[in-house]
């Protein structure tokens, strides 16, 4: 049940994803004052039109009309901050809440803090891309000192058939990194990763896109504090 006056979280997404929606609503059952909404830009298929960038044009154009529903906080669910380089998510969050007040993060950001807050952690990758695309987001977590003790991808380039890995493969490749990091890390907002749960094999489990929905409820006041 929405009670009166629901905080408003909106949500910008993929086009393509079918995963962000769901994770969201799941998350926010515990949080009856917080409304959902979402808006998408085009992203889908096998080639990104802008593999180094974000399409600033569409994530605006998405972030106005999110804008009409006055939110307290919108968040960028996608994980493509964490090849292309944070300097585009923190360009983003400022992008958005210059153009609309309104306070911002990403998915890519709140891992960044998480893992600041944590302090030295090994990282157990979880993705379903292609070896060229896992390659180029090692090198990128690299590049910034997160330190992936083990990894495993699937192949997969299209999209949407991310959200259409089985959870047990998806349980799978957790099990066969678990050995060898601290904290498992589900990379990739269009795959089902959350939905294995908070921990497996004896290793906390951070997803995507879970990750993008904390981070939009940390900057929405709780009940007792909203008033």
């Amino acid at each position: 049940m929405i009670l009166p006056g629901p905080r408003v979280l909106a949500t910008i997404t993929p086009s393509g994803n079918t995963v962000v929606e769901a994770v969201t609503q799941a998350m926010l059952r515990a949080r009856p004052d917080v409304l959902p909404i979402f808006s998408r830009i085009a992203v889908h298929g096998a080639v990104d039109r802008f593999p180094d960038r974000y399409d600033l044009e569409g994530m605006l154009g998405a972030t106005e009309l999110l804008a009409h529903a006055k939110p307290d906080v919108i968040v960028w669910n996608g994980s493509k901050g964490g090849i292309i380089g944070l300097d585009h998510d923190r360009d983003l969050v400022a992008r958005i809440t210059a153009a609309t007040g309104v306070p911002a993060t990403t998915s890519a950001l709140v891992l960044e803090a998480r893992l600041k807050a944590r302090g030295p952690t090994r990282l157990g990758l979880v993705t379903p891309y292609s070896d060229a695309y896992q390659a180029r987001l090692l090198a990128a977590f690299a590049a910034r000192g997160w330190v992936v003790g083990a990894e495993s991808h699937l192949g997969l380039t299209d999209n949407l058939s991310y959200a259409s890995v089985p959870l047990e493969r998806l349980r799978a490749q957790c099990e066969a990194v678990a050995p060898h990091c601290d904290v498992l890390l589900g990379w990739c907002t269009n795959c089902p990763v959350a939905a294995l749960g908070p921990e497996v094999a004896g290793r906390p489990l951070w997803d995507a896109t879970a990750l993008g929905v904390e981070g939009g409820l940390a900057l929405i006041p709780p009940p007792s504090a909203a008033g």
